[in-house]
Protein backbone atom coordinates (compact mmCIF):
# COMPACT_ATOMS: atom_id res chain seq x y z
CA UNK A 1 0.00 0.00 0.00
CA UNK A 2 1.66 3.27 -0.70
CA UNK A 3 1.72 6.33 1.40
CA UNK A 4 -1.66 7.96 0.30
CA UNK A 5 -3.48 4.68 0.25
CA UNK A 6 -2.25 4.34 4.11
CA UNK A 7 -3.08 7.99 4.91
CA UNK A 8 -6.40 7.55 3.22
CA UNK A 9 -7.72 3.87 5.20
CA UNK A 10 -6.08 5.76 8.16
CA UNK A 11 -8.31 8.54 8.46
CA UNK A 12 -11.56 6.12 7.71
CA UNK A 13 -10.80 4.16 10.51
CA UNK A 14 -10.15 6.98 12.15
CA UNK A 15 -13.36 8.34 11.84
CA UNK A 16 -15.31 5.16 11.90
CA UNK A 17 -13.84 4.54 14.97
CA UNK A 18 -15.08 7.99 16.11
CA UNK A 19 -18.60 7.28 14.75
CA UNK A 20 -18.50 3.75 16.82
CA UNK A 21 -17.33 5.76 20.27
CA UNK A 22 -19.90 7.75 20.10
CA UNK A 23 -22.58 5.82 19.61
CA UNK A 24 -21.41 3.38 21.92
CA UNK A 25 -21.39 6.38 24.49
CA UNK A 26 -25.12 7.36 23.25
CA UNK A 27 -26.29 4.21 23.70
CA UNK A 28 -24.29 2.39 26.89
CA UNK A 29 -22.68 -0.15 25.01
CA UNK A 30 -18.95 -0.62 26.48
CA UNK A 31 -17.81 -2.81 23.90
CA UNK A 32 -19.27 -0.67 20.97
CA UNK A 33 -16.86 1.75 22.85
CA UNK A 34 -13.47 -0.46 23.41
CA UNK A 35 -14.18 -1.06 19.48
CA UNK A 36 -14.40 1.86 18.54
CA UNK A 37 -11.16 3.34 20.26
CA UNK A 38 -9.41 0.21 18.67
CA UNK A 39 -10.43 0.80 15.14
CA UNK A 40 -9.34 4.39 15.91
CA UNK A 41 -5.99 3.46 17.19
CA UNK A 42 -5.71 1.42 13.74
CA UNK A 43 -6.35 4.27 12.04
CA UNK A 44 -4.05 6.40 13.91
CA UNK A 45 -1.22 3.76 13.42
CA UNK A 46 -2.12 3.85 8.90
CA UNK A 47 -1.52 7.26 8.98
CA UNK A 48 1.74 7.56 10.95
CA UNK A 49 2.76 4.67 8.40
CA UNK A 50 1.88 6.94 5.49
CA UNK A 51 3.68 9.72 6.64
CA UNK A 52 6.83 7.89 7.31
CA UNK A 53 6.72 6.25 4.32
CA UNK A 54 6.55 10.22 3.16
CA UNK A 55 8.93 11.03 4.81
CA UNK A 56 11.65 7.85 3.67
CA UNK A 57 10.68 8.39 -0.07
CA UNK A 58 11.90 12.38 0.51
CA UNK A 59 15.42 11.09 2.15
CA UNK A 60 15.64 9.00 -0.63
CA UNK A 61 15.06 11.13 -3.31
CA UNK A 62 12.12 9.62 -5.25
Amino acid sequence: MGSTADKVSGKANELTGKAKQAVGDATGSHKLQAKGAAQEAKGDTQQAKGNAKDVVKKAVGK
